[in-house]
């Protein structure tokens, strides 16, 4: 079995928009044995890195950029339910969220998705969401990381303030905090004493991937 070329009519559905085509490249992978977590993070993750690259450069604009996410969506659709959980493990949960005052929320859908790929449980609070809410979320779904993310400049400082909310509860000593972003750099990350700061989707999924590992042995 040739998985690459599964994985490459994947990518280029995404990268064209191709709806029909997602469709058809996802049922195929499925049927043709490929693993469900290859087709995404080898496959369709990539796939929307080069999207984000053509954003970047102005080839392509937001409304592209939107499109390709729906066409992922539509993706993952045909390839979750082949997506065996390993009942040996417990599912950790992760809370993730869109800082207040922020309303992209693309990058935080696409590692939500990527998450739950990786066995994951996502509680997933959408965009413009206070420090309260997140700590509430914390407590009451005792999540083991939060996941943050913002694009704009003036936004990023609320990253800042969930920490301090987390810090002025019992809950920070018990969660890895992970920011991300197109703005957000590890040196940012460490000056508001976020655990990881991701430099794109897939490299902050392998960190969450990481930290849950380790806790296991």
């Amino acid at each position: 079995m040739d998985e690459n070329k599964y994985l490459a009519a994947l990518k280029e559905s995404i990268v064209n928009l191709d709806f029909d085509g997602i469709h058809k490249a996802a049922q195929e992978a499925m049927d043709a044995g490929v693993e469900p977590q290859k087709t995404i993070m080898e496959g369709m993750a990539p796939a929307m890195a080069v999207v984000g690259d053509k954003f970047e450069t102005g080839e392509y604009f937001l409304s592209e950029l939107v499109v390709a996410g729906e066409v992922m969506k539509e993706g993952m659709e045909i390839i979750t339910p082949y997506i065996k959980a390993d009942s040996s493990k417990k599912a950790e949960r992760v809370v993730i969220a869109t800082v207040e005052g922020d309303y992209h929320d693309i990058g935080k859908n696409l590692v939500a998705t990527l998450l739950k790929a990786q066995g994951f449980e996502i509680i997933d609070l959408g965009s413009d969401v206070p420090a309260s809410r997140i700590v509430e979320a914390v407590k009451e779904h005792n999540a083991v990381i939060v996941g943050l993310s913002a694009l704009l400049t003036f936004t990023m400082a609320n990253m800042g303030e969930v920490i301090k909310a987390l810090e002025a509860t019992s809950l920070r000593n018990r969660v890895k905090v992970i920011i991300g972003g197109a703005p957000v750099t590890p040196q940012y990350a460490q000056s508001i004493g976020a655990d990881h700061g991701a430099l794109n989707a897939m490299e902050g999924v392998h960190k969450c991937v990481e930290w849950v590992s380790s806790s296991r042995r």
